[in-house]
């Protein structure tokens, strides 16, 4: 990877999306915030509204609840390739299970694939589940068994992993 890439890893309102943003707008870089939630339900949609409205104005967005390898490839062919921020893992994982295991698969390789040559920084949003209980049906044992697993190859691939925790940064590599 020619830019630099940023894991930040926690549980569920652990401030990790919060530091993320810090990340992001530290930078002094362009910004495109890459979002793969759905608003499939009036909860879901304030919440999205909700992120929406704590972001800067200026920050660019693009929706891509499947296809996360295109938008890098696209983003990537810029002149001056802007950080891009991508809300969240697990909810992209979720929307590819539901898509079937081809699109699963695919989608999968492609994103880390077009992760490794993107030519900007780029900021990851993740759910860490394996602190947790192991789920009682088979979906919601497969969601963490992958996700799981992506956070491994990202944190691999990353130059820098931090866990947020209580809305505080511990960096565990980088």
């Amino acid at each position: 990877m020619s830019g630099n890439c940023t894991l930040v890893l926690g549980g569920i309102r652990s401030g990790k999306t919060a530091l993320a943003e810090q990340v992001a707008g530290d930078s002094g870089e362009p910004v495109v915030y890459l979002a793969t939630a759905t608003a499939g339900d009036e909860e879901m949609a304030r919440r999205v509204a909700r992120h929406q409205q704590s972001r800067p104005p200026e920050w660019g967005l693009v929706e891509a609840p499947l296809r996360l390898a295109s938008v890098l490839d696209d983003q990537g062919s810029w002149p001056r390739p802007p950080l891009l921020l991508v809300d969240c893992m697990s909810l992209w994982v979720s929307n590819l299970l539901f898509a079937g295991d081809e699109v699963f698969s695919r989608e999968r390789a492609a994103f880390l694939q077009a992760l490794n040559g993107y030519p900007g920084q780029v900021v990851i949003v993740s759910n860490e589940v394996g602190l947790g209980t192991i789920g009682m049906e088979p979906l919601t044992r497969r969601f963490c068994d992958e996700l799981g697993w992506l956070n491994q190859d990202l944190a691999a691939c990353c130059d820098r992993v931090v866990m947020s925790v209580a809305g505080l940064a511990l960096t565990l590599k980088g």
